[in-house]
């Protein structure tokens, strides 16, 4: 698949998921942006910084910017689908029950942990 499009699906993911769940950079970006790209674990976390750049951590993504940690355009790429994810998603999530919201959030966080304890 061309890297354009998967940067496109996973800046989606985490902008759906941040408006249901209120997760995404570290939960979804930095693993997807590894596991499916093959990035370096520095340069997935120096691009999400720079994905939530305006709003969280412009000191951050200059310290990972100096020591090369940063890939601004797959960044600029999967901000599109991130900012039209979470959108929407956040006007469903306000009408679900909170319950299934925290439930939802519990078993994505076991699902990943236990990639994080079985994977290499």
């Amino acid at each position: 698949m061309n890297e354009n499009l998967i940067l496109l699906v996973i800046g989606l993911a985490a902008g759906i998921l941040s408006g249901f769940l209120g997760i995404g950079g570290g939960i979804i970006i930095i693993p997807a942006l590894v596991m499916v790209l093959s990035f370096p674990q520095k340069l997935a976390q120096g691009t999400s910084l720079a994905l939530l750049l305006p709003p969280v951590g412009a000191f951050a993504v200059m310290n990972y910017y100096k020591a090369g940690n940063v890939d601004f355009k797959a960044a600029g790429i999967m901000v599109v689908t991130f900012v039209i994810g979470s959108y929407f998603a956040s006007k469903y999530a306000v009408h679900i029950d909170e319950v299934i919201l925290k439930r939802a959030f519990a078993v994505f966080l076991i699902i990943y942990g236990v990639k994080l304890l079985i994977g290499k």
